[in-house]
């Protein structure tokens, strides 16, 4: 099984950025996917998930109407799209898939938001 993601980098505030995550191993279209997030001394937090019937989604309130979370089930690959970024969103975004009590984590991409 493995997760990786990509797209992570140095933006300036109000910039944005396009995170992936592509999977394999596992059937991805019957996993939940999420994308959590850490930043330093912080503990890590849910950003967003969709889920994998339906595709309906949530988002944590600091993100909401700025992120979105999308899913490619043909390319094993869900999206996070970073809009009108801010410096208090600088962290290791991390990528997650779940289906009851089975979990898989991402090796993490940082995410820079500095002018």
């Amino acid at each position: 099984v493995q997760l990786v993601e990509s797209g992570g980098g140095l933006v300036q505030p109000g910039g944005s950025l396009r995170l992936s995550c592509a999977a394999s191993g596992f059937t991805f279209s019957s996993y939940a996917m999420s994308w959590y997030r850490q930043a330093p001394g912080k503990e890590r937090e849910l950003v967003a998930r969709i889920r994998s019937v339906g595709g309906s989604t949530n988002y944590a309130d600091s993100v909401k109407g700025r992120f979105t979370i999308s899913r490619d089930n043909a390319k094993n690959t869900v999206y996070l799209q970073l809009s009108s970024l801010k410096v208090e969103d600088t962290a290791v975004y991390y990528c997650n898939a779940r289906f009851g009590s089975i979990e898989y984590w991402g090796q993490g991409t940082q995410v820079t938001v500095s002018s």
